[in-house]
């Protein structure tokens, strides 16, 4: 999953000889979101320190819990106002004026994008193209030798003043929390050329500046963007999305031959000798933020997912609207290739060898493809003229694990699919399964199900009931892909894959309502041979007596 990364630091000094200081900091990295807060409690309140840590570890704490459907920028302004009223309750009722007082900076960062807030004098900066930039706002006053009075803090009312903003990060910025017994002894040269070299420097660099006695205490966090988010800074490009598409349509260099499905978003192309595919974003990403990100999504894993099983893809740098390039193969899809011929047993395995090869690469990187049938899987013929799988349809690969995706075709996904059960390696297998089936069979397991029908599942029929070529060991593969119940079913790839390996070592598979002479005919037997010659011994003595 693309993310951005952060290197932090963070370090506070306690003013003069002093042990303990006002200041408080914390920085975490909780669910991809990076929150960093800075608390100065203010001096001339008995409770300053107190509420500095009270106020950092409040804010903290309700990140980690923070409602799912709450915006970040609710979130900070939200919290804000409580743990100002809380303080400002407190110092009320214990000492009838405002005690537990504190300024506050707080920075959350979350993919690419930079959400902020102060309370008071402390700040933060950004440091990018070897320039610094003050991003917060002091509340404090402007008059000549009052510049230290605060007009605004954390619990010195009962109303809380908060300056929020919002920004974009990219790589190599740096970010910087401050309280002001820093920047009053740096100036913003000597940020700019501390900066680099962590938060530890800058405090000890002030103090150095002091001679080792600090007038105030001095903090500072540092968060340094490594990488910044590949999939948010593809979506910030301003690219248009052609509204429509026709033959001989010029769009890069590249020249549109015919349209590959009935949107017209996807299109064989030619450029100079070479032919390739052009997929366009859909027109709904004009106006639908949710859908181009699923666009953005799709166009980035096409990039990185650099594999044989997949069409090689890229992003050109300088194209004019949202598209990407993929790789033409020359074949067909499976459910054409079906049409007109038939899969042997060992291009059967070989397809689901290569279905869950390609699975267990997609897992290494925390996803799954989401759509597996024959439309999105390809035939093509090696120089030996034998056949050989790949897999399109970049759109359906989704996270491990997601509830929220909509991806998948209704006759190939599982019972637990239906009720809104993660995706996971049983639900996949499960998808191959009854894409094998199909392959040998040209019937659906379960029957073909129609988009939005709540389907009724039935026991499955052995694949050799329409395939006398099927052996047994592969019926069972199979019907244990297709399970219905996931306890039934392979628990991951690697198993499945190890069956079909080691045909005799495949353990026969019966539906659960099986009879014990389907189960175990030679126990069947056994058990009704001696129950025969119990009966028969039983009559023996009846008729001796």
């Amino acid at each position: 999953m693309s993310s951005t990364s952060i290197k932090t630091s963070g370090f506070s000094l306690a003013k003069r000889q002093e042990l303990t200081g006002d200041d408080f900091y914390d920085i975490k990295t909780m669910g991809g979101m990076t929150v960093a807060i800075v608390c100065d409690g203010v001096g001339s309140a008995s409770e300053g320190a107190q509420a500095a840590k009270r106020t950092t570890s409040y804010l903290m704490n309700n990140f980690t819990i923070r409602p799912k459907s709450w915006s970040v920028e609710k979130s900070i302004k939200t919290f804000i106002t409580s743990i100002n009223s809380i303080l400002y309750q407190e110092s009320q009722v214990n000492y009838e004026r405002s005690e537990m007082v504190t300024t506050l900076t707080i920075v959350v960062i979350e993919g690419n994008k930079l959400y902020g807030a102060n309370v008071g004098d402390s700040r933060i900066y950004l440091y990018r193209d070897n320039e610094i930039k003050q991003l917060s706002n002091d509340h404090s006053m402007d008059e000549v030798g009052y510049e230290n009075v605060l007009t605004s803090a954390i619990g010195i009312d009962a109303q809380v003043e908060t300056y929020y903003f919002e920004n974009f990060v990219q790589k190599d910025d740096k970010i910087l929390l401050c309280s002001d017994g820093l920047y009053n002894i740096l100036s913003p040269n000597r940020l700019e050329t501390g900066i680099s070299l962590g938060a530890s420097f800058l405090v000890k660099k002030a103090s150095s500046l002091m001679e080792g006695n600090l007038p105030d205490d001095a903090t500072a966090v540092v968060l340094e963007i490594e990488k910044a988010d590949e999939r948010e800074l593809l979506k910030r490009q301003e690219l248009a999305i052609p509204k429509s598409l026709k033959q001989g349509q010029v769009v890069d260099g590249y020249v549109l031959e015919k349209s590959l499905i009935q949107n017209d978003r996807t299109w064989l192309c030619g450029k100079k000798t070479k032919r390739y595919v052009l997929k366009f974003a859909p027109l709904e990403a004009i106006e639908d933020s949710a859908i181009l990100d699923l666009f953005v999504k799709e166009a980035w894993n096409a990039k990185r997912l650099k594999s044989d099983f997949f069409p090689k893809a890229v992003i050109p740098k300088n194209r004019t609207c949202r598209y990407y390039v993929m790789q033409l193969f020359d074949g067909e899809n499976l459910d054409e290739f079906l049409k007109n011929k038939k899969l042997s047993i060992d291009d059967a395995v070989k397809l689901a060898q290569t279905l869950l090869e390609m699975s267990q690469y997609l897992l290494s990187k925390d996803l799954v493809h989401g759509d597996i049938k024959p439309h999105n899987i390809m035939v093509l013929k090696d120089f030996k003229g034998g056949l050989v799988f790949k897999i399109i349809d970049f759109g359906s690969i989704t996270e491990i694990f997601s509830r929220d995706s909509k991806a998948g075709t209704p006759s190939f996904l599982s019972p637990q699919r239906f009720q809104n059960e993660a995706i996971s390696e049983t639900s996949e297998i499960f998808s191959i399964g009854v894409t094998l089936y199909l392959a040998l069979t040209k019937k659906y397991p379960y029957g073909e199900i129609e988009p939005f029908q709540t389907p009724t599942f039935r026991e499955a029929k052995k694949p050799s009931k329409f395939n006398s070529n099927v052996p047994d060991w592969l019926d069972s593969v199979i019907l244990r892909a297709i399970a219905l119940g996931k306890e039934r079913r392979y628990e991951h790839y690697s198993e499945m894959s190890h069956e079909l390996k080691s045909p005799k070592n495949v353990k026969p598979y019966f539906n659960e309502n099986a009879s014990l002479i389907e189960r175990e005919p030679v126990l069947f037997y056994r058990v009704g041979f001696t129950i025969m010659t119990l009966l028969n011994m039983v009559l023996l003595v009846l008729l001796l007596k």
